[in-house]
């Protein structure tokens, strides 16, 4: 028997469960603690980020569908941290417990064609893409869309990895040989003014909350500094919001989804992205909105009301990477001599580049003056200093 749909409220007291368990599922975990509820955590992994803080750290794999059930039977209600998750998990855990956001959304989510197909589907503004399943029809795909453009795995990807950029035609054959797949994306090279995101959420009623419009700057393809309110036009604003609100209806969603957009130069929005859970740039809204993402995402799976989003202050935030590990320990009493830092640390005990290992949160009278003193306490980690990313854009 199905236990999708559950009772109406999940009420403080009950146990949730978290399929994942890295640094979303961990302060996840914190915002639910704190409201009283129990966290259990299953994922193949032990002493993980978010089995530090729950209660109880299921070690087995996602393969497992017997053990997935069980983890299942002991909870009022599942939900993610993270997108690659076999479908046969979600399914099992569903004969036990309502699975919010539902397996049909992951299901879309985690695979960038079924995504961009299912936004056209719905009128939705994408970067015009193409299907390749072949060296040949990468070949058609580039007559199609141009050069330069973007390959990138169908599945499985994330900050930057299963992509490659195609600048000549002779760029192809290695750039398919790299990937190792047999399903993937070609998507046209935007030269768009910014990154941003809106985060928003959608309740068991209906109901919509998002947290407004966050400007987001990558470094090698990974999230650096995020700041929000975001510097665009209120007309830009209100259509980022709009299409979040829309996607949320058309999927379904019961939780958290993040779309990502690029921002063109003319103001049109194209969807880059969609996460249907907390995602990296809001993690700002942990110190810096009267209500997080992480508390957000609880509400809206247990049935209660959503809780406001508004800004305590303007607010960024820098990820702190494993590169900044390789000189020793940071110095942690030079970031936390900001007095308005807050530092977030994901309890990983391996550090390497290019690894998420926390963040650092600053508010400030201004969005600029935020990114300005959270980028310069993330540089006084260690003596020699950090080399700062290119100019933010938007925030100049």
């Amino acid at each position: 028997m199905s236990h999708r749909d559950g009772p109406r409220v999940i009420e403080p007291g009950a146990t949730i469960g978290v399929l994942g368990s890295g640094q979303l599922g961990r302060m996840f975990a914190i915002a639910a603690r704190r409201m009283g509820y129990r966290v259990h955590t299953y994922s193949p992994d032990d002493d993980t980020p978010t089995g530090q803080v729950a209660d109880r750290e299921w070690q087995a794999s996602y393969d497992d569908l017997d053990n997935v059930r069980e983890f299942a039977r002991g909870v009022a209600v599942v939900t993610f941290e993270f997108e690659n998750i076999p479908s046969a998990t979600v399914l099992a855990a569903t004969e036990f417990a309502p699975v919010r956001p539902s397996g049909e959304v992951l299901y879309v989510t985690q695979h960038r064609l079924r995504e961009k197909r299912f936004l056209c589907k719905h009128g939705f503004p994408v970067v015009p893409f193409e299907a390749v399943r072949s060296l040949e029809d990468l070949s058609t795909a580039i007559g199609k869309i141009g050069l330069p453009a973007v390959l990138k795995t169908a599945g499985w990807g994330y900050d930057g990895k299963g992509q490659s950029k195609l600048t000549k035609a002779d760029d192809a054959a290695a750039a398919w040989q790299r990937l190792s797949t047999n399903e993937a994306v070609l998507e046209a090279f935007v030269d768009f003014d910014c990154e941003v995101s809106v985060i928003a959420a959608r309740g068991l009623d209906g109901k919509m909350a998002d947290f407004g419009v966050i400007h987001n700057a990558h470094v090698n393809h990974i999230l650096d500094v995020s700041v929000a309110p975001a510097d665009v036009p209120p007309e830009v604003e209100r259509e980022a919001v709009r299409i979040a609100y829309g996607v949320l209806e058309a999927l379904g969603v019961v939780g958290v989804l993040c779309v990502e957009f690029f921002v063109a130069r003319d103001g049109r929005l194209m969807i880059n992205e969609l996460a249907p859970r907390p995602h990296n740039s809001g993690h700002l809204t942990f110190d810096g909105c009267v209500t997080s993402q992480f508390e957000q995402q609880l509400r809206a799976i247990c049935g209660l009301p959503l809780g406001a989003t508004s800004l305590l202050r303007p607010v960024a935030m820098a990820n702190l990477l494993g590169d900044l590990w390789q000189a020793g320990i940071p110095q942690w009493s030079a970031a936390c001599a900001f007095p308005s830092v807050k530092l977030h640390l994901y309890g990983k005990e391996q550090s390497r580049p290019g690894r998420k290992m926390g963040h650092l949160t600053a508010m400030a009278d201004s969005p600029m003056d935020a990114r300005r003193t959270v980028v310069a306490a993330r540089n006084a980690l260690r003596p020699s200093g950090l080399v700062e990313g290119p100019p933010f854009a938007g925030h100049r």
